[in-house]
Parts: structure tokens; sequence; C-alpha cells
């Protein structure tokens, strides 16, 4: 399941105006700012209605519920740090690869329990939220393939190296953000070269996918 697949549960109801897409828009906007860094057991439904100031009714016609409101919020943020990600083709591949370990270490410092809870699978076993973090590892997997490789059909070895690595960077990044002890520009960097590293355990088992000479320069 992509992340663009909503379920029916977080889908907007067939209510059709321009005005109701708006008002849900505005309500999946405050959610944001209400998750941010709070988890999903602390609020209430009442709690988010009183801080968001609506009437709880108006956030159960649009979500239906409160795991929906909050699957909505997830799938809303996620979706900009995947757009992030894809953009950029222009780019150099280190450059490119720069900004998307950018964009991810900001939107994990700015929406953090969120973050987390994509990155541990949300409340309980949650096969949606689990989907949601697998769209996110798939589109940086993407994004990182056809810059280093020009296409995104690599084999399973090489898509296995570079998993590896996007596994890697979501357990150093919980622990980053929890504990701050270094810059975002010092995270970013190494988590770049740890890229590197990865390609060139790639290519010594598959030759057919070489190190690009970004990561070569790197060792």
């Amino acid at each position: 399941m992509k992340i663009s697949q909503q379920s029916e549960a977080t889908r907007p109801r067939a209510r059709g105006t321009e005005r109701s897409l708006a008002r849900r828009a505005e309500l999946i906007s405050i959610g944001r700012k209400l998750f941010a860094d709070t988890s999903y057991d602390t609020l209430s439904m009442d709690d988010i209605a009183r801080q968001a100031h609506v009437a709880k009714g108006l956030i159960y016609y649009y979500f239906q519920s409160k795991r929906g409101y909050y699957l909505a919020i997830i799938q809303d943020s996620v979706a900009d740090l995947v757009t992030y990600a894809a953009s950029g083709a222009e780019l150099e591949q280190v450059d490119r690869v720069h900004r998307t370990m950018e964009g991810y270490l900001r939107y994990a410092e700015q929406n953090q329990a969120a973050f987390r809870a994509i990155v541990s699978g949300g409340v309980g076993f949650d096969a949606e939220v689990h989907a949601i973090r697998d769209g996110v590892r798939e589109a940086i997997i993407a994004t990182v393939a056809e810059g280093a490789y020009g296409r995104t059909d690599i084999s399973p070895l090489a898509r296995m190296g570079l998993l590896a690595w996007v596994c890697g960077v979501e357990g150093a990044t919980l622990d980053w953000i929890d504990r701050p002890r270094i810059s975002r520009e010092q995270m970013r960097e190494l988590l770049v070269k740890m890229l590197g590293g990865a390609m060139r355990a790639v290519a010594e088992l598959d030759p057919s996918y070489p190190v690009p000479a970004a990561a070569r320069r790197d060792s």
C-alpha cells in the first residue's frame, strides 16, 4: 500500500464541496500541530476538540474516529516528506542525498511524536501505520537508487543494501531526537557517509552496481 492509498476510514467523506475539503484540510493542519510532539494516547477527543476550538462532532464527521483523524494527519505530514525526497532530480547525486537527509531530519525534529509512531509501528501493531512507514522507506530507496544507479528497478541485493541503510537511519534518528547531542548538520553528514559505506558493500558483492563517484570520495 502506498501512502497515497488511504483507507476508507481516513478518506474524506463524499460531501463534495470545496468548503468541506478546505475545512478538512484545516482540521488536519491543526492536528499536525497538536500531534507534533504529543503522543496518540495522551490526547483525548475532548482535548483535541478543545485545543482546536471546534465541536468534537465535527472531527467525527470528517474522520469517523480519533484513529482516523490521527492516520489522516500522519499521511498528510509524511506526504510532504515523500514529495521532498522525490524532488530535486536536477541536482547532483550527492547533493540530492544531502537534501533528502536534511528534509528527513527536519521532519523528525518538527514531528517527533508522529515520527516515533511511524518508525515504531503506531498504536500496538498498526498495519496502516506500517504501510505509511514502508512507503517512506520505498520513496527514499527509489530516490537514492535513481541518483546512484540511474534507475529504480534495482536487484534484490542492491535494494537490501539500501534498505539496511534506511533502517539504520530510522534507528539513529530516533535516538538523535531523544538525545540531540550532535547538530543536525553533523547528523546529516554522518548518515550520508553511512550511505557511501552501504554502496561500497553492495559493489563488493555485485560489481554490476559500481560505487558512484561521490560515494568513492567518502572512503
